[in-house]
């Protein structure tokens, strides 16, 4: 990682230092999981029993789960978890489809042979520690160990990372999380990381470009297909 990239590198992935910086880790997590259900209203006083916190604390970690997208807060109800639908999702992929697929290009040309080694390391290590042959599961854990972030923190630019590793990735998380890790897509995901890995290690953006964007479209209508049958 580049030094200006590191610069704003989110302290989501630091170790937590304050009371607010932990509670900000422990609820986006319940949330990301489901524990925290998509749509609940938010209680101040119920999260500060459970997470064991002061009001201040909790109020700015709520504040930062807002900015993230994970949390909605609405004129004269108070606030709540965002909801998973098939018109947010659509908008949200929409977005990630453009950027990730512009990562991709740009890490085509600033991923050294390391990182790119780094990122073959990564998927030897998914299939060995997961059901991915079977199509059972696929679960990549935030940050260093998942995929598309390594690939977006390769791309080299803070500003992309800033919009895809800070503003947006918990919201994406949620979404693969609760309804994009198992299921006949596990395998052809799978396929589909190698084929980008390659494209990056042969230097060629437009085409990484290209498999990625296909890759979360391809991931997009198995997650559409979901809310569907649940009636969102």
């Amino acid at each position: 990682m580049t030094t200006e990239a590191a610069t704003i590198h989110s302290p989501i992935w630091r170790s937590p230092i304050t009371s607010a910086d932990r509670v900000l880790h422990e609820i986006q997590r319940a949330i990301v999981a489901g524990d925290i259900a998509a749509g609940s209203k938010i209680s101040e006083p119920e999260l500060a029993r459970r997470f064991d916190v002061s009001r201040a604390p909790l109020r700015e970690a709520l504040a930062r789960l807002e900015r993230c997208h994970l949390i909605e807060r609405t004129p004269n109800a108070g606030s709540r978890v965002v909801t998973l639908s098939t018109a947010g999702l659509q908008a949200l992929y929409q977005i990630r489809e453009e950027l990730e697929g512009l990562a991709c290009r740009l890490a085509a040309t600033n991923m050294d042979e390391h990182e790119i080694e780094q990122l073959r390391q990564l998927l030897d290590q998914h299939l060995t520690s997961q059901r991915v042959r079977e199509g059972e599961s696929y679960y990549q854990e935030a940050g260093d160990l998942d995929f598309h972030y390594r690939i977006i923190m390769g791309s080299k630019n803070p500003y992309l990372i800033n919009m895809l590793c800070d503003e947006l990735y918990f919201l994406v998380r949620m979404y693969r999380v609760q309804l994009g890790m198992n299921g006949p897509r596990v395998s052809r995901a799978f396929d589909e990381h190698k084929a980008i890995i390659n494209a990056i290690a042969n230097r060629d953006g437009e085409l990484a470009d290209l498999l990625m964007r296909r890759h979360i479209a391809a991931s997009r209508g198995n997650i559409e297909s979901k809310l569907q049958q649940l009636g969102k």
